[in-house]
């Protein structure tokens, strides 16, 4: 479904959803217009483009620029704040999909113990 045919209540609690302009992104986070280019060209987030040409960021890349933000504020090289933040969400997706592994288990085991019906 295009977002054109999304409803806008929808798109607006989407996370992913590029709702904020490069302007007005800086804007609430601080920054300037450099940064989120700066941060662009390190791959940490990748904007969709308006048809226009003109970057557009969602909810969840202004997190993640957010904290790029905070390292870089404390004298953290741009390069490398992305980096890490890069390997905290691998991190972070791995420990999700850990528990999901160990849940899984526990409930297979806990099939077998109980034994056939």
């Amino acid at each position: 479904m295009a977002a054109a045919d999304t409803p806008l209540s929808d798109r607006l609690d989407d996370d992913d959803y590029p709702a904020y302009t490069m302007g007005r992104a800086a804007e609430m986070l601080g920054t300037t217009p450099g940064f989120l280019r700066a941060i662009g060209e390190a791959r940490l987030i990748t904007p969709l483009r308006s048809e226009g040409g003109h970057r557009r960021y969602s909810r969840y890349q202004l997190r993640i620029a957010a904290r790029a933000r905070e390292l870089v504020d404390r004298g953290t090289p741009i390069e490398a704040a992305c980096r890490i933040v890069i390997l905290e969400d691998q991190l972070e997706e791995a420990q999700r999909l850990n528990a999901e592994y160990r849940q899984a288990a526990r409930e297979a085991a806990g099939r077998t113990a109980a034994g056939p019906r």
